[in-house]
């Protein structure tokens, strides 16, 4: 099978002349660490920080009738990423380094450097989204996550006055929605680390508790929201490295 992209939805075998050569090699991003090393102590100390960022280069070419600004629009562009040699999963990612479309031209190949974050995601993946009557005070949502990794998901709840969302039994947020009367919504983003309405105003003065304990770990979680609420809708919940 020819070998191709998904750029933002589109395609790579969509755009005119333009061929994808060779896939990026699946790869483990690297581990952040910081090193101490103490007089008097043997070896050091490790601290690790996190996953690093990396990138992965791709190599295009050029073949048969094409229109070389088609295919600069189509790289000039941030978003997700699919690789056909991993169809079902999308990375985040960015073009920072300059692409040689001269030598694209004049040799019919070039490499595209796409700068990617170290997580992956599913990409048929769809939001859990729930609807409750009248009077619903409690929910109690069973989320897998089917990745190898914790994610760190997006909770929206659409309810009114004083909510608690808890997660695998620990109660992780109180909530303290404006109006004990109308329906509002907040969006918990623990990616982020923010809370915002759906017009993307800040909400984070109406939420207590630490947005980093919002992990759900591989396989299955368990999420209670208790309080008057008439929606909620979780995605974000699969995470690979």
């Amino acid at each position: 099978m020819i070998p191709y992209v998904v750029i933002n939805g589109i395609s790579s075998k969509l755009i005119k002349g333009l061929l994808i050569c060779k896939l990026p090699p699946i790869s483990k991003p690297k581990i952040r660490t910081e090193i101490e090393e103490i007089d008097g102590r043997d070896g050091d100390i490790v601290t690790t920080l996190g996953f690093s960022a990396y990138d992965k280069p791709l190599s295009i070419g050029l073949y048969g009738e094409y229109d070389v600004d088609d295919i600069i629009e189509y790289f000039s562009t941030s978003g997700k990423i699919v690789f056909s040699n991993e169809p079902d999963r999308y990375y985040k990612f960015a073009i920072y380094n300059q692409i040689d479309f001269e030598r694209l031209i004049r040799f019919k190949t070039a490499t595209v450097n796409l700068h990617v974050q170290p997580f992956k995601y599913s990409d048929d993946e769809t939001a859990i989204s729930y609807s409750y009557a009248d009077d619903t005070t409690q929910a109690s949502i069973t989320v897998r996550n089917s990745g190898n990794y914790f994610s760190k998901p997006t909770i929206t709840i659409k309810g009114k006055g004083h909510i608690e969302l808890a997660l695998n039994n620990t109660q992780l947020f109180s909530i303290s929605l404006a109006s004990a009367e109308a329906d509002e919504t907040i969006i918990i983003n623990s990616a982020d680390m923010n809370a915002y309405d759906i017009d993307g105003n800040f909400m984070n003065r109406s939420v207590s508790g630490n947005y980093d304990n919002l992990k759900f770990n591989a396989g299955i979680n368990t999420v209670t929201i208790n309080g008057d609420i008439s929606e909620v809708t979780i995605s974000d919940y699969s995470r690979w490295i």
